[in-house]
């Protein structure tokens, strides 16, 4: 485990423990900053799953064709990273318009 995966693993398990206590005491401060941390969590521990992606891709090619695939799969990477995160950004505004919208019926 790389150290962005562990780090991510610590700051997603912090997350789940301020969300916990936020919860059972009405804290939503606290609750909204462990959902943060979680999800801070979860993108380091994909940037950790890139580089060990990228590492693994490095040792099992010739140096000639080892840049190339691992530029593809960066980019790769990269590009999934990022949708992923707009898709969450869009899902997360979804569900707080649609909450929004109950709370005002």
């Amino acid at each position: 485990m790389n150290d962005s995966k562990a780090e991510g693993f610590f700051d997603e398990v912090k997350g789940k423990v301020k969300q916990a206590v936020g919860n059972t005491f009405g804290d939503q401060k606290m609750a909204n900053s462990g959902a943060t941390d979680e999800v801070k969590g979860h993108a380091e521990q994909t940037w950790g799953n890139v580089k060990d992606t990228a590492s693994n891709i490095g040792s099992s090619h010739t140096a000639g064709t080892t840049e190339v695939h691992a530029d593809n799969a960066g980019r790769d990477a990269r590009n999934s990273v990022t949708s992923g995160a707009e898709n969450l950004k869009d899902s997360v505004k979804r569900g707080l318009d649609h909450l929004e919208n109950k709370v005002r019926d």
